[in-house]
């Protein structure tokens, strides 16, 4: 039954933080420094997820095959390729490595 309440919990709380989100006055989220923060807010979060699911296991930092497959996406971006080519480039590294070296 705690896991209900958690969940109903999680979701009351993310209700509010919607609607607040709709109470804020444009003229607030107008000035500059907010527009800023607003606009690259989205990608420091993006940022933190990759890193968190790519360098850890559980509690402890880890240096695996999905480090190699982010460093051949980073690479495939540099080169400009299209997203689905990035999307595989990382998937087929850190595959291959993990079929021929056995890296976890």
């Amino acid at each position: 039954m705690t896991v209900w309440i958690a969940i109903i919990g999680a979701s009351l709380i993310a209700f509010a933080l919607k609607f607040a989100g709709y109470t804020v006055p444009p003229s607030f989220l107008e000035k500059p420094r907010v527009s800023r923060v607003t606009a690259l807010l989205p990608a420091a979060l993006l940022a933190a997820l990759v890193v968190m699911q790519t360098f850890t296991t559980g509690e402890a930092l880890v240096l695996d095959a999905r480090a190699a497959g982010l460093i051949a996406a980073i690479v495939a971006l540099l080169l400009r390729a299209p997203f689905i080519v990035v999307v595989i480039a990382a998937a087929a590294t850190a595959a291959l490595l993990r079929a021929f070296l056995g890296w976890a």
